[in-house]
């Protein structure tokens, strides 16, 4: 194959690959927590037609090698945890995270998954769970006589329980962040799993020792810019466009060269 058509065709891939990033990125433009994501990529090997010469005496000139690049590939696929836009909805079981850190959630295996999605319900056991079911770590129980529910800045978590005039502490939430967490494994649902890259987490109270501070009635909308993904959009477009005129231009020149050659 002439190396051109394959140089092409691992950009066409390469670009193929980098709008289906920026398709999901709009696609969950909605999301609370959703934290957008860019294709990475590498060149690929070089083949070297003629090493680094040296001309005249003592080194005096020294010409560079010459090198031929044979295309592009995937390198990663970066999350990128930006602080998303804070919109306020009116609810009290909407909490918000502003600053660094994860809710911490139990999976039904019993293992531990994070989110930054703070849509939380009542279970009909009165835990406090996300809006796929999982309860909340650690749990908190809302009692039956409960008439208001409220949670500060640092987490702590209050009841009005009955004809009581104060309110009366259930509990605390507790955030966890990571040392990278772009390294953090997606699994769907707003959940995300810690993974080698990301570290283990640290545990911590809200607005404490480096963890971002809570606001109630709050959810934290997806940091995906619309304007900025359809301008990658157009980019990407052009690219494959531009890799595909030069397979088209290739493989033309293969054809005179065919023709000449009878």
């Amino acid at each position: 194959m002439d190396p051109a058509l394959r140089a092409a065709a691992t950009g066409m891939m390469a670009q193929q690959t980098r709008t289906e990033v920026i398709a999901h990125n709009l696609a969950n433009v909605n999301t609370p927590g959703f934290k957008r994501s860019r294709a990475h990529f590498e060149d690929l090997l070089y083949q070297t037609v003629q090493g680094q010469q040296v001309l005249g005496e003592n080194d005096t000139q020294i010409t560079p090698a010459i090198q031929v690049g044979r295309g592009t590939r995937l390198a990663g696929v970066q999350r990128l945890h930006e602080q998303g836009p804070i919109e306020e909805t009116g609810r009290n079981l909407d909490i918000a995270i502003e600053g660094e850190g994860f809710f911490q959630i139990q999976l039904p295996s019993g293992e531990t998954a994070y989110t930054r999605d703070g849509s939380l319900q009542i279970s009909d056991q009165g835990v406090l769970v996300t809006s796929s079911g999982y309860a909340l770590q650690p749990p908190v129980r809302i009692p039956d006589d409960a008439s208001e529910f409220t949670v500060s800045a640092t987490g702590v978590v209050s009841v009005r329980r009955g004809n009581d005039i104060q309110p009366t502490e259930i509990g605390r939430l507790e955030l966890a962040r990571f040392a990278n967490p772009s390294g953090l494994l997606s699994l769907g649902q707003n959940l995300l799993a810690p993974t080698a890259a990301s570290g283990q987490p640290v545990i911590g109270f809200p607005n404490d020792s480096g963890m971002g501070r809570l606001q109630q009635n709050s959810l934290e909308g997806s940091n995906v810019e619309i304007v900025q993904e359809m301008v990658e959009m157009i980019a990407a477009m052009r690219a494959y466009e531009i890799n595909s005129k030069a397979i088209k231009t290739a493989d033309e020149m293969g054809q005179i060269a065919n023709n000449i050659a009878r």
